[in-house]
């Protein structure tokens, strides 16, 4: 597996991208649904300096890419992780994410955030009412099948808070955060 830059990809690498985003996302219902939307997206990592990108690729093939976008001098959002699911539990998202925290660091970012929404059931607080005590119940959560925050914990991302019905009701997006840069 190769680690590159988004913006080095070539075109049909970037029909990949997009195609395997629209594939790795059909889970969740706001994600992107059509391969342009997920072209369009794509693209508006290219030649941005306040995005950046890396793609994983395997024998030429895009089978995964990450992305970021600056917020602060000091952090960045994680968005979007997508690796092809046929290529799933492979280590593509973990070298991904990887290269992006490296990245990071040499860029002196403090912490890297993230949203992953839950608009599909992944966990114990989909379809609930969170209110009022909200933070009790995202103490509480757990796995109610595969969702991303579980991933994201395995490799030091903390819940640092959520969003209740920002998705309708009951379709709460999970926050999450990492410092990636000793104090």
């Amino acid at each position: 597996m190769e680690i590159v830059p988004l913006a080095q990809i070539n075109a049909s690498q970037s029909r990949q991208a997009a195609t395997l985003l629209v594939a790795a996302f059909a889970h969740a219902p706001s994600a992107w649904k059509a391969v342009g939307d997920a072209k369009a997206e794509i693209e508006g990592f290219r030649d941005n300096p306040e995005r950046i990108a890396f793609a994983a690729l395997i024998d030429r093939r895009a089978v995964g890419w990450i992305g970021a976008l600056r917020h602060t001098p000091q952090s960045w959002e994680l968005h979007p992780l997508a690796v092809d699911p046929a290529y799933q539990g492979r280590g593509i998202g973990l070298a991904l994410v990887e290269a992006l925290e490296a990245e990071a660091r040499s860029l002196g970012i403090i912490s890297i955030w993230l949203g992953s929404d839950d608009d599909f059931g992944g966990t114990t607080i989909y379809g609930a009412n969170l209110y009022p005590d909200v933070l009790a119940k995202l103490a509480a959560i757990k796995p109610a099948g595969r969702h991303p925050c579980f991933f994201y914990a395995r490799l030091g991302y903390a819940v640092v808070g959520v969003l209740p019905d920002v998705n309708g009701f009951g379709k709460p997006d999970i926050l999450m955060a990492k410092r990636i840069s000793a104090p």
